[in-house]
């Protein structure tokens, strides 16, 4: 039976990347002829059209886009095969998202260790909220994400690997909070919905049957501090993230219910752990004090909240 050669799904990703054929063509040191030749060929292979065309703009179609996942995914296996073969070692780059709360106060020193032991790989990390750090992963965008609980993704693999304490932060002339009912008549800081800590507060707050007057949104820890500093309204940060930005004495810090509190971030990733993500879970294992047994023994992610 007649499979699809790594040479087309290369030819073809590379189309989609440099935005066209004329710079596919220049990249990969072809005639444009010969790559829109072979874009036409993988097309009638596959029964399905994979670009829309509109004079000389390209765009994925549906059928592109499915395929675009597995070419990811198939060139990426082919070359930790040849890496692993000839090397034994992970090379190459290691398309890493995580929570900026995560990036801020939990990564540097992992990285760090994690270079020094890899130093063939390249680490490229992107920050967002758990809803889109998810979409990414099971797009294959990234290999891997740090994400918080809760989330559900039962087709991914997850690595349980910090304990964080949600803590809710005040202008510093509120100096009590006794409930969710506290807060009604304050404005709410926190970053757009698909972030897990946003959806705990709002639950806490539902509980109460507290609705916020008002939601500003923000991309950064560092803008959502300075905003209630400045006596705007509360917010939910991991506690580690006060301690990383030398900011508790900027705002009041009030606790949270046990259930709103208690938190964990998550490694998820989708599929065979590459030599590069291999060496990660090991890495992170190890400082939880485990053994490093194999990738598979990982548990499926939770079922969120």
């Amino acid at each position: 039976m007649r499979t699809i050669d790594l040479e087309a799904l290369l030819i073809f990703r590379t189309v989609v990347s440099e935005g066209g054929v004329n710079r596919a063509a220049e990249k990969l040191h072809r005639v444009p002829s010969n790559v829109t030749t072979r874009i036409r060929q993988l097309e009638e292979y596959l029964g399905v059209r994979l670009f829309r065309r509109d004079g000389r703009t390209l765009s994925l179609t549906a059928e592109g886009t499915t395929l675009l996942n597995y070419a990811t995914r198939l060139l990426r296996l082919a070359d930790e095969a040849v890496n692993e073969l000839r090397t034994g070692k992970p090379q190459g780059v290691f398309r890493l998202g995580s929570l900026e709360s995560t990036a801020g106060s939990r990564l540097a020193p992992i990285l760090s260790r994690y270079h020094a032991a890899h130093p063939g790989v390249v680490v490229e990390l992107v920050t967002g909220t758990t809803s889109a750090l998810l979409h990414r992963v099971r797009n294959v965008e990234i290999e891997a994400a740090f994400v918080s609980e809760p989330f559900t993704a039962p087709e991914l693999e997850s690595l349980p690997v910090f304990r964080e304490e949600l803590v809710l932060i005040t202008p510093r002339g509120i100096e009590a909070i006794h409930g969710a009912k506290d807060l009604g008549r304050l404005t709410m800081i926190a970053f757009a919905n698909g972030c897990s800590y946003r959806r705990r507060l709002d639950d806490w707050l539902g509980s109460e049957n507290v609705i916020a007057e008002r939601v500003l949104e923000f991309g950064s820890y560092q803008g959502m501090i300075a905003c209630v500093a400045a006596g705007t309204g509360f917010a939910v940060v991991p506690k580690s993230v006060l301690g990383a930005l030398q900011a508790a004495d900027k705002i009041r810090e009030h606790k949270l219910p046990k259930r709103i509190a208690a938190n964990r971030t998550h490694l998820v990733w989708r599929g065979r752990a590459s030599l590069a993500l291999a060496g990660l879970i090991g890495m992170l294992r190890e400082e939880a004090g485990e053994e490093a047994p194999g990738v598979q023994d990982a548990h499926p992610a939770p079922a969120g909240a």
